[in-house]
């Protein structure tokens, strides 16, 4: 039994683009992403596969989609939905909630559904809305019996995590579940791994966000006066050595790594020559039989007093 399932027995900028929901794109450091957002990945077809990537990855890792102890949801609300893949697995799995996935822009498959209906996919129970957690949720009060958060810690500015998980607080009904699922990045990796991991770090604290924030959600949990507060980490073998689970780790964040490259470079603090040399020696390490890096996940869930 997984994780999951343990849990829940126990208790240079171009031609600006505006998106389906008026969210501009524009392309920066040779990929599409939003304007405006502390969040530095790209939001192009390429990162739309990725995320896809990652998130069968972490079901395969987790053995589920959710670790929280559901009874009979309502109402389900995935805050940066992505590519809404997630969102959508829920709907199918709980066919009675109604499920709405939420992000600045909306998911391909939201896109090809409003360009051609006859290519609509998506289950009944959900849909899409746009909207930006730093700028306040549009729900009102306890409107949700779960609300779900995954991997935003490059996303969220240090100084505005309390906050945003108090907003996820806010629309959460009395007896409701809320969960985060986080991380931090590489760990015990070799030199170029751990090059990549600062110059990334270094680009997002520029930006206001500090990785390490994803190892607090919690603390930030608990600040928001939850109940029930369960939490795990779990440390996910990256590379050849961890078998498939670590080769897969291992290739979504080579393609995170290339996500960040252009913009790396564009920021000073390196040229796209040593970037590039750097991903490849990062490649040669997380294959090599020695090698024992991991990257720790988090998952944190807590109940709203009734």
């Amino acid at each position: 039994m997984g994780l999951f399932g343990l849990f829940r027995k126990r208790t240079a900028v171009a031609e600006v683009d505006p998106g389906l929901d008026g969210s501009p794109t524009a392309v920066m450091g040779g990929r599409e992403r939003v304007v405006g957002l502390p969040y530095a990945l790209p939001a192009d077809i390429e990162e739309i596969n990725r995320l896809d990537f990652q998130h069968y990855m972490l079901r395969f890792a987790f053995r589920g989609n959710y670790a929280a102890p559901l009874v009979n949801p309502a109402a389900i609300l995935d805050v940066g939905t992505g590519t809404g893949r997630w969102a959508i697995e829920m709907a199918q799995l709980f066919p009675q909630a109604n499920v709405i996935g939420l992000d600045v822009k909306p998911p391909a498959v939201d896109e090809k559904a409003e360009r051609n209906r006859e290519m609509d996919v998506r289950p009944p129970n959900y849909r899409f809305v746009a909207g930006n957690l730093l700028e306040g949720l549009p729900f009102a009060d306890a409107s949700f019996d779960f609300v779900h958060m995954r991997l935003l810690f490059t996303a969220i500015p240090h100084d505005r995590w309390q906050a945003a998980v108090n907003e996820l607080v806010r629309v959460t009904r009395p007896g409701g579940w809320v969960e985060l699922v986080d991380s931090i990045g590489l760990a015990n990796g070799g030199p170029n791994v751990e090059l990549l991991m600062d110059w990334i770090r270094q680009l997002s604290w520029r930006r206001g966000v500090d990785l390490m924030d994803g190892g607090r959600i919690a603390d930030y949990i608990r600040g928001a006066g939850l109940i029930n507060v369960q939490a795990h980490r779990m440390d996910l073998p990256t590379g050849k050595y961890g078998g498939r689970l670590g080769t897969l780790v291992a290739t979504d964040f080579v393609s995170v790594c290339r996500g960040y490259g252009g913009m790396i470079a564009a920021s000073g603090l390196t040229t796209q020559e040593q970037f590039d040399a750097t991903v490849a020696g990062m490649q040669a390490e997380l294959d090599a039989p020695n090698c024992r890096c991991i990257t720790p996940f988090f998952i944190a869930f807590g109940q709203r007093a009734w």
